[in-house]
């Protein structure tokens, strides 16, 4: 049987695309796995420091574990002091404090991921509903010791604060004590929760927490006539708020610097914010 000339260029043509169509799709998936490849984040992540930064990355990590299945991430607390020191020895990759670092502890690559309020707190049923800077010191110094003595009504004041060490602690004594130091009669908690906890189940009980840790349990104060609040904080007008820092022994790599990057792109800033005021 005879064949025409038309027929056979048909399929000669059609022979011809296939095999273009078979090597673009040879070349495509080659792309694809490349990309994908590139793409896929492996590996662990261990995060260390801060309580008040704790709940903070520990949202965060979930987010990026959620998006990225081959990455772990270990969220740990222990105070910015153990952070900081994390980082400087490489124990864990990341280190958490939420003071500044001082001038002995500079080194360390730093990333501002977020900044905080300190709200200074008191039981719900204390009528009192603000203090003045001074008096706040004058408090925690244990110079002032009654309620009756700042517009409450009467009762002994008593003070709880963090441990030695938490950053929280640190920034407070910076911005709020100076010179003074708070007294040995304070109730020391070694958590933000844990101050928390003690000063709603203590009517005269008065302490200082982070800000994206406040809940119904415990009143902020205001601090000479300021709420603490995102947006007080942002402008300036409140005057106890401190950095939220990532700290890292060398300038962060891999899977690594993938999750700082992620912290501070939108989505991660978008985290920050529920609680926290973003820098980005």
């Amino acid at each position: 049987m005879k064949i025409s000339k038309v027929k056979l260029l048909g399929v000669v043509l059609a022979a011809m695309l296939l095999m273009v169509a078979a090597v673009g799709c040879a070349d495509s998936g080659t792309e694809n796995g490349d990309t994908e490849q590139t793409e896929t984040l492996e590996g662990n992540i261990t995060i260390a420091g801060s309580t008040s930064v704790q709940p903070l990355s520990e949202e965060l990590a979930s987010a990026f574990m959620e998006q990225n299945q081959g990455v772990e991430i270990n969220v740990a607390g222990g105070g910015s002091g153990a952070g900081i020191k994390a980082a400087q020895e490489g124990t864990a990759d990341i280190g958490a404090s939420s003071r500044e670092l001082k001038e002995e502890e500079k080194g360390l690559n730093e990333t501002v991921i977020a900044k905080d309020g300190i709200a200074i707190v008191i039981h719900p049923d204390n009528a009192v509903e603000g203090l003045t800077l001074e008096e706040t010191q004058k408090i925690f110094a244990g110079e002032i010791t009654d309620w009756k003595d700042v517009g409450g009504e009467g009762g002994a004041i008593n003070v709880f604060t963090r441990e030695e060490g938490s950053g929280t602690r640190d920034a407070f004594e910076e911005i709020v004590m100076g010179d003074a130091k708070i007294s040995a009669k304070a109730g020391v908690q070694n958590s933000t929760g844990a101050v928390r906890t003690a000063v709603s189940g203590d009517v005269n009980g008065i302490g200082y927490i982070s800000l994206g840790s406040l809940d119904e349990s415990v009143t902020a104060l205001k601090i000479d006539d300021v709420e603490a609040t995102n947006e007080t904080i942002q402008d300036g007008t409140y005057k106890v708020a401190r950095p939220f820092l990532y700290l890292t022994k060398e300038e962060p790599e891999g899977v690594v610097k993938a999750f700082i990057d992620f912290v501070l792109s939108a989505e991660g800033q978008e985290i920050v914010a529920d609680g926290f005021i973003p820098v980005k």
